[in-house]
């Protein structure tokens, strides 16, 4: 009975774009570092574990027909692919994803056609319980954890910015639209809001990100993730609590 009980739960969920992909679960507290060299570490090690894009996508129970139809139609255009081939060094990009997320579904298909194009990006995926204390220190504007969460890595695995939940344009839309449109409109319109653009604006954000990081310029998001340039070891320095 528990076993149908959960895979009912699990197709209600594939068949509904829900309003938020975020996660009831807590940071492990073991897993909260003080050290940069030691988050790195911890970075790399999750990095290290989790799934190519193939390996992700071919293991995909929920929403498959949307993962693979944007996958599809995902190319990037080409002067992103030329901006982020302009970085130098190699560059990591490590995702907190389910399958059955709405917007996980609507953005990661394209930065996977984006590391495809591009010679000096990697992309590995981990399910948020793997993910779950990377989620924590990168919250929503509104302080939520959400799938999904993309951290930039360096060479190094040091932590140089994120990307949560979805883009910039869709939040700012959905501040403000959310209380004038029922449940059921503004899903649809959500919805519309992705497919007419294809990814474009998850990709320039990503490429903003990379190039940004490169310039020393670091993209923080979550209660405490700031980081500030260690004129002093030419490294990360955390900075809890805001920089």
């Amino acid at each position: 009975m528990i076993a149908s009980l959960a895979l009912l739960g699990r197709l209600l969920l594939a068949s509904t774009p829900a309003p938020f992909c975020h996660s009831a679960l807590t940071a492990d507290p073991s897993s909260r570092t003080t050290g940069v060299g030691a988050f790195s570490d911890s970075l790399e090690r999750l990095y290290r574990s989790g799934v190519t894009w193939p390996q992700f996508l071919e293991s995909a129970q929920s929403r498959q027909e949307m993962w693979k139809g944007n996958y599809q139609v995902g190319a990037p255009e080409p002067e992103a692919v030329t901006r982020v081939d302009a970085v130098l060094g190699r560059w990591r990009l490590l995702v907190v994803a389910e399958d059955w997320c709405f917007d996980s579904a609507n953005t990661i298909p394209y930065l996977a056609r984006l590391v495809e194009a591009a010679s000096n990006l990697e992309l590995r995926i981990v399910n948020s319980k793997a993910g779950r204390w990377v989620m924590e220190r990168h919250k929503t504007p509104d302080g939520r954890s959400a799938t999904p969460t993309v951290v930039l890595l360096d060479e190094g695995y040091r932590d140089l910015g994120c990307f949560v939940e979805r883009p910039a344009k869709l939040v700012a839309w959905g501040e403000a639209n959310k209380g004038k449109l029922s449940d059921e409109e503004y899903l649809r319109q959500k919805t519309a809001w992705y497919r007419d653009d294809r990814g474009r604006e998850t990709v320039r954000e990503i490429v903003e990100l990379l190039e940004a990081a490169a310039a020393g310029t670091f993209k923080t998001c979550g209660p405490a993730d700031p980081r500030k340039a260690d004129r002093r070891t030419g490294g990360l320095a955390m900075v809890r609590g805001g920089v």
